[in-house]
């Protein structure tokens, strides 16, 4: 086959065209890389990432970047006033509501880039009424002998004063259904009680008990079922077990304080996970005199019959010697303890 051999001067035409063409493709390549970069940047909208009702009755609304407020719609509907610090949008309802009453609330806002997000996500409007609580009684076992008779987990609460349940938490860090301490196991809805009644939340609810229903009125005898009590029954659907031997078991506000709680231990190398951390919490915010598994109420006792039951006759001391298990059937849900 015959060799074609180019002059020089076509070569070195041909190497400077190559070189330009390179030039050109690295420069599109560049231009449509930084364009992406500039498109990229400007199309990704904020990112919510929730919303808490302050003690002034402002509802805010949390954002990864400065937002304006476009609209916001609330069921059930309501007025308004927002106001916009930062990544915060704040905004103050003109609502008689109840505190603690569930509000959904449907918000469209814009970025500085002009990007959108539409949030739809519910709250609850501030309680400014938390009667003095203490968890007063607790059966962390469960029975179901007879089919027709189940004696299931309960807490008690027991009030001090007259006041709102409304927003208020049940938190059970041992609860394996849920989060532990990232998820409640109750929020509780709008309740008016006066002093010296008693809450029993049912933390089971088996599909065969009938009339199981929540007593948020003043009729204490609206509910039905076999361990429904003469005083305040509130159920918690689903036949999960929430409560356990060793837990950490207390009553948080919308702030995130502990109202009340109690340390449970069955034996101490149980002591983990969000159970730990929940006593360390304890600890630090003074509900709990320690944070160590040998300074908790033991449970070894504890039975469906056998309840932890606080000692009426003592102060809080926010110590295990406020509480005992009786070696005899003690469980008295909705009534003074025995």
């Amino acid at each position: 086959m015959k060799k074609i051999h180019l002059p020089k001067t076509a070569a070195k035409t041909g190497a400077a065209a190559f070189c330009a063409l390179c030039l050109f493709f690295q420069a599109e390549c560049s231009t449509e890389a930084a364009l992406q970069e500039i498109f990229m940047s400007s199309s990704q909208a904020p990112v919510f990432y929730g919303c808490k009702t302050g003690a002034d009755g402002g509802v805010s609304f949390s954002f990864s970047a400065p937002v304006t407020l476009k609209s916001a719609y609330f069921d059930p509907p309501l007025e308004y006033e927002s106001r916009a610090d930062g990544e915060t949008l704040v905004l103050y309802l003109d609502s008689d509501l109840p505190g603690g009453e569930k509000v959904t609330a449907d918000l469209l806002v814009e970025d500085g880039q002009g990007n959108t997000l539409n949030v739809l996500v519910p709250f609850r409007t501030r309680n400014n009424r938390i009667p003095d609580l203490l968890v007063n009684e607790i059966r962390t076992e469960y029975s179901n002998m007879n089919g027709d008779k189940p004696r299931t987990e309960f807490v008690e609460l027991r009030v001090l004063s007259a006041g709102n349940l409304g927003g208020l938490r049940l938190y059970a860090a041992g609860n394996n259904t849920g989060k532990g301490l990232d998820r409640p196991i109750l929020e509780f809805p709008p309740i008016m009680v006066d002093s010296g009644e008693y809450v029993v939340i049912h933390t089971r609810t088996l599909p065969n008990q009938s009339g199981c229903r929540d007593e948020t009125g003043n009729d204490l005898g609206y509910s039905g079922g076999y361990e429904a009590t003469p005083a305040r029954d509130i159920w918690i659907p689903g036949s999960a077990k929430r409560l356990h031997n060793t837990d950490a078991i207390f009553i948080a506000d919308q702030d995130d304080g502990i109202i009340d709680g109690v340390l449970l231990c069955e034996k101490e190398d149980a002591w983990k996970n969000d159970v730990l951390r929940a006593a360390r919490r304890f600890a630090e915010e003074g509900v709990w005199n320690s944070g160590e598994a040998s300074s908790a109420v033991s449970t070894a006792k504890a039975s469906p019959t056998r309840t932890v039951n606080r000692n009426a006759a003592k102060p809080d001391s926010d110590t295990a010697g406020d509480w005992y298990v009786r070696d005899k059937g003690n469980a008295s849900p909705g009534a003074p303890n025995t």
